[in-house]
């Protein structure tokens, strides 16, 4: 039973409560300043002091000339060193030579009055003891002896006692540790579910059977439920990629054998208009289909290891192959700032693909020259590409990373694009937890803009 989060939350909340309340019975009797009744070792000191000044006091008459000096010479010949005797009369009058004291002594003998169980209360470093009766005249007389407190307390705990929210505060900063540790126990099961969803959230499918071993019933619950979910989206990526392989068999047996059948008409009746429009158009949909699988892989593929990586390393190779080819097809291709040794977490093969594939796209519409920018602000790498072809309009810049979406079909078909290239590049920036934008270009074309977070800089 106790295994249900409810119950566990349920049972702290009461025993904490109950907690303090016991603080707030018990430790107010534990201040010593309190009235405190005496041991019978200590009641046996003080009678033997009240008989003593009751024998000498019989040798005072009641009603002599200032009898009551005679009170306090014999109390003076009785009480020890920084010690004070009091005498309580029955009429209420305090006979003693301290008379400075005689406040504490009126205050202690209205909470202490009981001859028969004497107490005893500190005042600051002194403590009063009594009453222990003293037989006078026929008359019971009280007494009470002041002298060093002998159990002092330090003035931080009386500072404690005397104010209870401090008291209080303290109590709460004592037990805080505690309490952090139940708060972190309890919360332990939801920070491992958060870092198994993180790691479906960069791809990662795996299952995590330790979900469903620790904490309450709920979270074992919700854990078995996760592993669950786990396995119907691996289920259902594994049947994906399934279904594209087979379409990717089924439709490329066709084409094949169209292709096939245009060579042969094209040896038989010579070539034509329409046989090369059927060929080339067997040739784009051979290429949209690459394309879709492509895209499936990047999707649903997670055979790729996500690492860290250094961004002028990574991206080496396909600026390299940009340059080569921008030399061969006679246009001018310009890295304005190259990349740095800044580090970031990434597929490699999939951002260099997208990078590479964003570049070819700006070789392919630009008239003439391509600029390529890398500049790394705060936390965040940020590359520009840029052509000066036509560009896009300003109404399809958010557009164009859509599947197959197309600005422009003469301009589509005339390049042979198949709608799908922004849409692989958009996916693969996003695997990377990055963005991707379309703007206008300062050249007057296109310009591609891909924000990556940097981990560290080494």
């Amino acid at each position: 039973m106790f295994d249900r989060l409810t119950i566990r939350i349920f049972t702290i909340f009461l025993l904490t409560i109950a907690f303090f309340l016991m603080l707030i019975i018990i430790l107010p009797s534990l201040d010593s300043r309190n009235l405190t009744y005496l041991s019978n070792q200590q009641k046996q000191v003080g009678n033997i002091l009240a008989s003593q000044l009751e024998k000498e006091l019989t040798n005072v008459p009641k009603n002599s000339f200032r009898w009551w000096m005679r009170f306090i010479v014999v109390m003076d010949s009785h009480q020890k060193s920084s010690q004070y005797l009091f005498i309580l009369t029955p009429n209420e009058q305090i006979i003693t030579a301290d008379t400075k004291n005689v406040d504490l002594v009126k205050n202690f003998s209205e909470k202490s009055h009981n001859i028969k169980d004497p107490a005893k209360k500190i005042y600051g470093s002194q403590e009063i003891i009594g009453p222990f009766l003293v037989n006078y005249a026929k008359e019971e007389y009280k007494l009470y002896v002041l002298q060093p407190a002998s159990d002092i307390q330090s003035q931080f705990v009386s500072l404690i006692f005397d104010h209870p929210f401090l008291l209080l505060a303290l109590t709460m900063l004592i037990s805080s540790p505690f309490l952090l540790w139940l708060s972190w126990s309890i919360a332990r099961p939801a920070r491992g579910l958060k870092r198994a969803a993180d790691q479906v959230a960069k791809g990662n499918l795996q299952e995590w059977p330790d979900l469903e071993k620790v904490g309450s019933t709920e979270y074992k619950a919700t854990g078995a439920s996760f592993n669950h979910m786990l396995r119907e989206l691996k289920r259902m990526q594994e049947s994906q990629q399934r279904l594209f392989s087979d379409i990717s068999h089924e439709l490329r047996t066709p084409l094949t054998r169209l292709q096939l059948a245009a060579s042969l008409l094209r040896r038989k009746q010579g070539e034509s208009t329409e046989v090369t429009r059927i060929n080339n158009e067997a040739l784009k949909l051979d290429a949209m289909i690459g394309d879709l699988l492509s895209l499936a892989r990047h999707q649903y593929d997670n055979n790729e290891i996500r690492d860290l990586y250094s961004v002028n390393i990574l991206f080496k190779q396909v600026l390299d192959n940009a340059t080569f080819e921008a030399e061969q097809i006679g246009k001018d291709f310009v890295i304005l700032h190259p990349p740095t040794n800044y580090t970031i977490l990434c597929y490699p093969t999939a951002l260099c693909s997208a990078l590479e594939n964003v570049i070819r796209n700006a070789f392919r519409y630009s008239n003439h020259k391509i600029e390529v920018d890398f500049v790394a602000q705060q936390k965040h790498l940020t590359i520009t590409i840029d052509d000066d072809g036509l560009g896009v309009p300003d109404s399809e810049l958010e557009q164009i990373f859509r599947p197959f979406y197309r600005t422009s079909e003469a301009r589509d078909r005339e390049s042979g694009g198949t709608g799908l290239g922004l849409a692989i590049v958009s996916n693969a920036i996003m695997r990377d937890h990055g963005t991707v934008k379309a703007e206008k270009s300062p050249l007057g074309g296109l310009r591609i803009v891909i924000v990556l977070p940097i981990q560290n800089k080494k």
